[in-house]
């Protein structure tokens, strides 16, 4: 299909891409509560099947994103345990976001941004279960931004019609959002932990504010460190005054435990992962944000 043709055709049946790429995202969304589940595990994403707790495969009618679960209630066919909501919801955020990456880009940008925010949500609700940031999320993450960067650099608005050039300067661009990002991110760490006396924040954070700025560029990356801060800040004082006020923990308080790795209630001190927080800003800039900061931030260096 020539690109006059695939334009004709999109003029023509507008709703078809946006309803394939919600379609793909949501079973790339299946796939990713594999991964989670089985990932932090050392267990195969791959072999076996999928499968109930009780050890029976799951069929594949009973195995459609979103639809198996409304349609079974939240419950397995084969012993009727109860299936988590995040399953469905995993499937219906990767869905809305493969939308949204393809009605905001162009559509080799779009296939980047799903790669990128599909990897942003495996990291999230990893780091919320473990703690942990896997490196499939962040060093190798990292790389595959710095390739794709190299071969599609319209990801970093750069589009001069020179390929060659294009991709250097693409490459550039990834390259020195992962160095600036992960050095202002690690710098933060050892200045919080020598003032705190403490561990700050893990490694993991310091790798994944690197493979953002692989993507994102150095002013996503910064964007990501400090923007995560503020969606911390407010995702933190919002269940604090929830625990306080009722004395019932938040349904969507982010997990927390002291620095020995057990439990503990919210408040001062208390381990929380900084990932997902880290990853809402990231994917904020990636997909609403981008012009906005880079306009912000040439008027700032007009001023000096």
């Amino acid at each position: 299909m020539s690109a006059s043709e695939f334009a004709q055709f999109t003029a023509a049946f507008p709703w078809f891409f946006p309803v394939v790429a919600f379609v793909f995202g949501a079973c790339v969304g299946s796939f990713l509560n594999v991964v989670i589940y089985r990932l932090p595990k050392e267990q195969s994403v791959v072999t076996p099947g999928s499968h109930c707790a009780c050890g029976q495969p799951i069929k594949w009618h009973d195995n459609i994103p979103i639809l198996s679960w409304l349609l079974l209630r939240g419950r397995a066919r084969c012993c009727g345990r109860a299936f988590s909501f995040r399953y469905p919801f995993v499937e219906l955020l990767t869905g809305v976001l493969f939308i949204v990456c393809w009605l905001q880009f162009t559509p080799l940008v779009a296939v980047c941004g799903w790669v990128f925010v599909s990897c942003l949500i495996g990291a999230t609700f990893i780091d919320l279960d473990h703690f942990i940031i896997p490196d499939v999320f962040t060093i190798w993450l990292a790389v595959l931004g710095v390739l794709l960067s190299t071969l599609v650099p319209a990801m970093h608005d750069i589009d001069s019609g020179f390929f060659l050039i294009d991709g250097l300067r693409g490459a550039r661009a990834a390259v020195l959002g992962l160095l600036l990002g992960s050095s202002v991110i690690l710098w933060i760490k050892l200045i919080a932990e020598t003032l705190l006396r403490r561990d700050a924040m893990g490694f993991g954070d310091v790798t994944f504010v690197g493979a953002i700025g692989a993507f994102c560029g150095w002013q996503g990356a910064v964007f990501a460190i400090f923007g995560g801060a503020l969606v911390g800040t407010i995702w933190f004082a919002i269940a604090w005054a929830w625990e306080r006020g009722t004395g019932k923990r938040a349904a969507v308080a982010p997990p927390s435990e002291t620095p020995e790795g057990e439990a503990a209630p919210l408040g001062f001190g208390a381990h929380v992962p900084f990932g997902p927080m880290l990853a809402i800003a990231g994917a904020l800039y990636f997909l609403f944000f981008r012009g906005p900061v880079l306009r912000w931030m040439a008027e700032m260096a007009q001023l000096f």
